[in-house]
């Protein structure tokens, strides 16, 4: 299966913001697991998706109320159970310059929130997809 991309634009307001004048941490926590989502639920059914764990969100430089940015989602991995996102935020104004990127790892579930098998296969085609299949399959060891 070929996945796509999802992107997601946010403003960051003054009730974004922490005590530094920057983004939060913790919204923009929100905002990335928010599109991770959204990738997931476009191949997964949204009531059968849980998050299980944001793995590297780290930020490279700060933003400051008023500027635009974009989380940018795509499935990458398919364990039997699990899907991993990645998700890359940047400027609206410099999409090549990233901001802050990482991985969720989300579970299939049924109506006893259990894991169980999706059935789903991701088939990297590009060197990008199979860099980010390769990083996405080391996430649980």
């Amino acid at each position: 299966m070929n996945t796509n991309e999802y992107p997601t634009h946010r403003l960051v307001k003054s009730e974004d913001l922490n005590h530094h004048g920057t983004l939060y941490a913790g919204r923009s926590a929100e905002w990335f697991v928010e599109s991770g989502f959204v990738a997931a639920s476009s191949i997964l059914n949204p009531k059968n998706i849980i998050c299980l764990k944001i793995h590297g969100m780290q930020f490279r430089t700060p933003v400051k109320p008023g500027e635009c940015i974009c989380y940018t989602s795509k499935t990458v991995y398919a364990g039997k159970s699990s899907l991993a996102v990645y998700v890359k935020v940047a400027r609206v104004s410099n999409l090549e310059s990233i901001i802050v990127d990482g991985f969720i790892t989300f579970v299939h579930v049924d109506e006893h929130t259990k894991a169980c098998p999706h059935g789903i296969v991701i088939k990297p085609e590009t060197e990008e997809e199979k860099l980010f299949y390769k990083r996405a399959s080391e996430l649980g060891r």
